[in-house]
């Protein structure tokens, strides 16, 4: 087995501190002697089941300790696991099953219904008992011994973490155990994070940096706390009574957070213990930033920037965050950035290019889709220009980011734009493509439909669909369709109806959404 593995965190862990609690929810608690038995009971049933080597598994849960339970069981095979989100509707699931091959689905009983609503005709294990799973945890623990044998490289793939990309179907990005742990061991550095830590297991386990709470609490020997965030009173109440001092964040949670009535936030002194909070996933807003600052004035505040073919690439320290509040910071440790323009040449100083991520945090490519995997994952010499490569023996993969990005003169990079057409809203990324395929495939009445995103600085960007049709239709009504078919935070927050759209061209059809968009930010 690969010291590059996440399955040897978890014994090094086990070994050397057994009894330190290092996972917590509520009530629950479990000591990393526990967590490794229960791991090598699933583990072990998994390795029963059949499946070939690199077969997929997915999780389809709520978060609970069981989903970090079946997160490390998986990769402590040499299976893959495959995180799906729980706001994703039936199309949606079954589309990433039949994408990645998921031959063992690992799910509650809340969602066991929407795994059947898709006949899913794979492995079923649910949390508990129940006459819908082959299997239950409950079963597996009263009838699996603990003894498990690994044989895992740092090489292997371990996860297909899914998102949706411009082509309006979720795309999964291979992720290997090396790029995990250096994930872990990056962030542990630069943040400082102790073994007398406790993380806030506040992110969704469905993507990198969710699942990076786990890899990163295992790497120190620290704990993870988990919360599902609901309501700010019980987020805060979770900072409290938990005694977190690490503190990942998405923007859209400050902004929940602070939606709550000023006269029921604690005041500052209760948050001491909290020294470091994070956020990555979207853009700071200066509202943002005064509210953290001012609600937990002992802790350090990291904004950090992250791609989707590499964990993370930049991050702004603390002391410049009042300073440089725009800034997504310089590259963090084992990374080397660069912008280049068109012709492949360095960028001056408040020039805009393209952001090149080098070095560590790289991930594979993406599963099933070589196109993608051709637009981003470069050669190094796209680079000659820069750095001059001389003597290589062998070529080396950078990743050509699709964001662009300017660095002023002290070397700090600002973010400009995406590549694409991508929305970022709520923490998540969201295709248009997706959503006017869900309108004309379900409103047969619309006859264009374009969707874009416009600057909202609670929720990072709002969700705006225009469309033309015979006659005006009731909102409700469209709203009605999308809610059938799409996530909550996929939905338009204004729908606009107008009978005749502008198009790029006399004799195209494509709709023109940058003529759209600016008509309706002159309204």
């Amino acid at each position: 087995m690969s010291v590059n593995s996440i399955r040897n965190l978890l014994e090094n862990a086990a070994q050397t501190d057994p009894d330190k609690i290092g996972l917590i929810l509520e009530n629950e608690s479990y000591t990393y002697a526990q967590i490794i038995s229960r791991v090598n009971q699933i583990a072990h049933y998994l390795k029963t089941i059949g499946l070939e080597k690199g077969s997929r598994i997915g999780i389809y849960s709520r978060k609970r300790t069981e989903s970090v339970i079946a997160i490390l069981a998986i990769l402590s095979t040499d299976y893959v696991l495959v995180p799906i989100t729980r706001l994703l509707k039936p199309d949606q699931i079954r589309h990433i099953i039949e994408d990645c091959g998921i031959s063992c689905l690992i799910t509650d009983q809340k969602k066991i219904g929407n795994v059947k609503a898709i006949d899913f005709e794979g492995k079923l294990i649910s949390y508990e008992a129940t006459k819908e799973s082959d299997v239950s945890f409950e079963e597996i623990y009263k009838c699996y011994t603990d003894e498990i044998d690994c044989d895992i490289k740092g090489h292997n793939n371990a996860v297909i973490t899914y998102s949706f990309g411009s082509t309006g179907n979720p795309k999964g990005i291979v992720i290997d155990h090396r790029a995990l742990i250096d994930g872990a061991r990056i962030v542990s550095k630069y943040l400082n994070i102790q073994k007398e830590d406790v993380i806030s297991g506040i992110l969704s386990f469905n993507l990198d940096y969710g699942l990076n709470q786990i890899f990163t609490t295992l790497y120190k020997k620290a704990t993870l706390a988990i919360h599902r965030f609901v309501l700010p009173v019980d987020f805060f109440t979770h900072l409290i009574d938990d005694k977190v001092t690490i503190l990942p964040l998405m923007p859209i949670h400050i902004t929940q957070m602070f939606d709550e009535d000023p006269r029921r936030i604690p005041q500052p002194e209760h948050f001491k213990r909290l020294r470091t909070i994070t956020s990555s996933g979207g853009n700071i807003t200066p509202l943002m930033i005064k509210n953290i600052t001012t609600q937990f004035p002992d802790a350090k505040f990291y904004s950090m920037h992250g791609l989707t073919e590499a964990f993370r690439s930049a991050y702004l320290r603390p002391e410049q965050i009042h300073i440089r509040p725009n800034s997504i910071g310089k590259e963090i440790p084992d990374v080397e950035l660069y912008v280049i323009n068109e012709k492949g040449e360095a960028c001056a100083p408040r020039e805009i290019g393209e952001l090149i991520h080098r070095g560590a945090c790289i991930y594979k490519g993406y599963w099933n889709a070589p196109e993608e995997t051709a637009k981003r994952f470069k050669s190094i010499h796209i680079l000659d220009k820069v750095i001059h490569p001389e003597g290589q023996l062998t070529d080396e993969i950078v990743i050509a980011s699709g964001d662009y990005v300017y660095a002023d003169e002290e070397g700090y990079l600002y973010f400009v734009s995406r590549k694409d057409d991508m929305i970022k809203t709520q923490g998540f990324r969201v295709s248009p493509y997706e959503i006017e395929s869900v309108a004309y495939e379900n409103i047969p009445a619309i006859i264009d439909c374009a969707v874009f995103s416009i600057p909202n600085e609670e929720i990072e960007e709002e969700i705006v669909m225009i469309y033309s049709a015979r006659t005006e239709l009731a909102r409700n009504e469209i709203l009605f369709e999308l809610k059938k078919h799409l996530p909550n935070y996929m939905l338009p927050e204004q729908i606009v109806y107008k009978k005749n759209m502008p198009l790029k061209s006399l004799h195209g059809k494509q709709v023109d959404k940058e003529e759209l968009r600016r008509e309706f930010m002159a309204y």
